[in-house]
This record gives structure tokens, C-alpha cells and sequence, in this order.
């Protein structure tokens, strides 16, 4: 039985979604809790966005394969967060429809980053969620940014190549705003994010927020084919994952379809998709 649990962490004890030989991993800890539960070796995880050391997650999603009849969605739950370190928690369990893959199902992922530019706002309580820069940052500059980078592009610039990943994403959201706490909050979402991606656009906006760059500079590096070594990533603990977004149940296997071929910068299909990341 394919089931998808519905999952938040603090990221900040843990060197990212992937499980590691000798790191902690949320990865790691869910199917550690798995086996323990299931007395016997640990089932693996699918997971819909696979993110970096030190980022947070609000809305990842992942699937396992378990036994029938293992235990109700409810009682699932319950055995599993009594396993789980605190910073980790299941917030749902449920029966994946048929065709449901956590990550070639996906048809968005949706990140936010947190910047505290002023002393005020400065919250010493979410010091591993909230990234604080020195000076004020030109809000209106940032969001005069946003919508050229809106889109399908090849965003090699912002991200850190993998063997044979496509760096083709299409961006469907991408914004600054200030919350009701004084913060400034980046929104992204897309179908997809390659390696370090969200972090990288960050770190580009920050520069224009600085007033070290213009407003047309981020958007001026798509398309380079190569990694823009005067992007600096921004660091981990401000991002999270908000969300992943899926088709209605009837679309889950087209979907799969469309997200197991790779992108090229001409929009034509070339194998395998990438991973996701942060």
C-alpha cells in the first residue's frame, strides 16, 4: 500500500532531507522510526523535494510503500511522531491515490526566505529560521527584480550542476513582500528547483536590495549555461519549504509523464528529470 505522509522539520540538526552514512538526515530519522515500527528493514522514502543542510520544511510531502494493513491512517501517525525526535513531526498520513509519486507527481514546489533588515524586527527566539543582514534593504528594488525571471529558463547561473540534470525551470511565482513582523519574505514557487537554486536567487535579490547591483541584474544572467561565480548563496536556515502542489487524482500519471523527461533550453524532452533542491 502506497501511503503519503505529510511532513515539517527543523532542519537545523541535520545535514538535509538525504540520508547520510554518518550524518543525521530527516530522511535518516523517518525510516529509522519505519523500521522500528515495522520490526524489521527500513522502507525507503520518495520524497518530493530533497532539501539542503539547515533548510526547514512546512509542506514536504513524501511516500512509502508499506504492508496492508499496517494501521490506520491515525494510529500511523501517532506511532510515528512517538518515535521521531521533536524536530521532526508528521502532520498527516493518508492512502496515496493510484499513479501518486511524491516527486515526479509534483507540479510545484513553493519556498520562502526570511530576512530581518532591521534592529527591531530582529527576533532572537527565530534566530535558525530568520537570515539577518546589517543594513536596510530597498524593498521596491527587489520586487523590481522579480518579474523578468519569471518563466522557463535555463538557470545554470543559480545553480550547482549535477551529472546529467537539467538546469530548465520554469518559475511561476517569484516576489518580496514585508510581513506583519517587519520581515522581508521572499516567495518562489516552480515546477522544480536544480541544486542550490532558491538560495542563489536570494543571495542575486540581496545584492539589488543592497544597491551593489541593479534591478535588471539577476535576470541578465539567465541563460549564461554556466554557474555565475558573483552570486553568492544565501545561507540555509532562512528558506522553507511551504508547500508542494499536485494535479487532481485523475491527472497524478500524465503528470509523471511530463516530469520524467528532461527539460532542454529549447523546451524539448532529453531522458530523466533532475532532482529538486534548495
Amino acid at each position: 500500500m502506497r501511503v503519503r505522509l505529510d511532513i515539517a522539520y527543523d532542519g537545523t540538526a541535520y545535514a538535509g532531507w538525504a540520508r547520510q552514512a554518518d550524518r543525521p538526515s530527516v530522511q535518516g530519522a523517518i525510516e529509522d522510526a519505519l523500521a522500528t515500527l515495522l520490526r524489521g528493514a527500513a522502507p525507503r522514502l520518495q520524497v518530493a523535494g530533497r532539501t539542503d543542510a539547515g533548510v526547514h520544511a512546512r509542506g514536504q510531502v513524501a511516500h512509502v510503500d508499506l504492508p496492508p494493513g499496517v494501521a490506520d491512517d491515525r494510529l500511523l501517525r501517532r506511532k510515528l511522531n512517538g518515535l521521531l525526535p521533536l524536530d521532526v513531526r508528521i502532520r498527516r498520513v493518508r492512502e496515496a491515490p493510484p499513479g501518486f509519486d511524491a516527486r515526479f507527481s509534483a507540479v510545484s514546489r513553493t519556498y520562502r526566505y526570511r530576512v530581518a533588515d532591521r534592529p527591531e524586527v530582529v527576533d532572537p527566539l527565530r534566530r535558525t529560521e530568520v537570515y539577518v543582514v546589517p543594513r536596510p534593504l530597498d524593498l521596491d528594488a527587489m520586487r523590481a527584480a522579480c518579474p523578468a525571471m519569471l518563466g522557463e529558463h535555463d538557470f545554470a547561473a543559480y545553480c550547482r550542476r549535477r551529472e546529467g540534470a537539467t538546469t530548465v525551470r520554469g518559475l511561476l511565482e517569484l516576489d518580496w513582500t514585508r510581513d506583519d513582523d517587519g520581515l522581508l519574505v521572499m516567495t518562489v514557487r516552480a515546477d522544480a528547483f536544480c541544486h542550490s537554486m532558491v538560495r542563489s536567487l536570494v543571495g542575486a535579490m540581496l545584492a539589488v536590495g543592497e544597491g551593489r547591483r541593479p534591478p535588471d541584474w539577476p535576470a541578465s544572467l539567465l541563460g549564461s549555461g554556466a554557474r555565475a561565480t558573483d552570486v553568492v548563496v544565501a545561507p540555509s536556515h532562512g528558506l522553507v519549504l511551504e508547500s508542494v502542489a499536485y494535479p487532481p487524482d485523475e491527472d497524478l500519471m500524465a503528470r509523471q509523464a511530463v516530469t520524467r523527461n528532461v527539460r532542454s533550453a529549447t523546451g524539448g524532452a532529453a531522458g530523466a528529470t533532475s532532482k529538486t533542491g534548495s
